[in-house]
This record gives structure tokens, C-alpha cells and sequence, in this order.
């Protein structure tokens, strides 16, 4: 079992983050992001909904609002299931595993199709510029919270409200999936 650093929201037990290690031997390895978990009150017959709260170039994850496609996550959740296979096994698959077919982010499928190096590349510039873990650690609000320093045209791809707050992002559980 992994050691994952967990702090609640607000002293709200079904809200709550965990600090997540990129995979080894993936272009995802150094990297640290932060996953915000929200359980519903049908937990575990419900899914949890997750997102990343750190940018992440990936396919199946929404660069903006953090989003994740993951069909057990949203589709076919079992109560067998526990937090601890999300991310000991559901997040480090989908990382190691993306599946440019079902995109929530178009241009990382696109280019993990055409140029699958470029891909990795580009993987490995966001680890540094949006995962590295003394940013993560030291709550570098650049980093959490989806804001590049060099975002200077403030084209909405970060997490921030106009009053600096962290804003809560987008997050697909079984249920929000259904309503779609």
C-alpha cells in the first residue's frame, strides 16, 4: 500500500484531497497532483467523484477543470470497490493506459495518436511545470490550483475565482454522468 497524504476540506469528512504520485517508469513519474475527492452520501454504493485539482496533460482528463473519464469511476462502480483501488489501480492505469478514443482533452489525444513522443514529451514539461512535488508540498498556489505564471493572457485555463479563491472544478461521478 502506498503512503498518500490526505487533508480534509474544510473539516468535511466526504470532502477531502490526497496527494497522488505519478506512476513509475511512465512519462507521469516524479510528478505529484493533487486529487480532490468528494464521497456522495450513498457512499460506497455511489461513486466518489474525483479531479485533478493540479493540471495534468492526459486524454482522459479534462485540462481545466480536472475531470476525469473513467468508466469504472463513472459508469460501472461497484460497492466492492474502496478508495484505495482508485488509487492504488484506477488512476495509475489510466495514466499508464489513456484512451485517446473517449477524450475529454482532444488535443492530448490527438497528439498521443499522431506523435506519441511529442505526447510523452509534453506529459514531462507539465509534471515539471504543474507536479513537481515541493510545489505541491509547499502549497505553491501557481501550481495547485491550475494557474501558470506564464498564463499572462488569462485565458481561463486555470482553477481561480476572480476574488483568488480555488474554484471547485468539474468533477464526474455516476450520477452527474447520468444526467448528462
Amino acid at each position: 500500500m502506498s503512503d498518500w497524504k490526505v487533508e480534509l476540506v474544510e473539516d468535511n469528512i466526504s470532502e477531502f484531497h490526497v496527494d497522488f504520485a505519478g506512476p513509475k517508469d511512465s512519462p507521469y513519474e516524479g510528478g505529484l497532483w493533487r486529487i480532490h475527492v468528494e464521497l456522495p452520501e450513498a457512499y460506497p454504493y455511489k461513486s466518489p467523484s474525483i479531479g485533478f485539482v493540479n493540471r495534468c496533460y492526459h486524454p482522459n482528463i479534462d485540462e481545466a477543470s480536472g475531470s476525469v473519464c473513467l468508466d469504472v469511476i463513472n459508469q460501472t462502480w461497484s460497492p466492492m470497490f474502496d478508495l484505495v483501488n482508485i488509487f492504488e489501480v484506477f488512476l495509475p492505469q489510466l495514466l499508464l493506459y489513456p484512451n485517446p478514443t473517449d477524450p475529454l482533452n482532444s488535443e492530448a489525444a490527438a497528439l498521443l495518436m499522431r506523435e506519441p513522443q511529442l505526447y510523452a514529451n509534453k506529459v514531462k514539461d507539465y509534471v515539471q511545470r504543474y507536479a513537481r512535488p515541493e510545489q505541491l508540498l509547499g502549497h505553491n498556489p501557481a501550481s495547485v490550483n491550475n494557474k501558470s505564471s506564464d498564463d499572462e493572457d488569462g485565458d481561463g485555463d486555470q482553477k481561480m475565482g476572480g476574488d483568488g479563491e480555488e474554484s471547485e472544478g468539474a468533477f464526474l461521478s455516476d450520477s452527474e454522468d447520468e444526467a448528462a
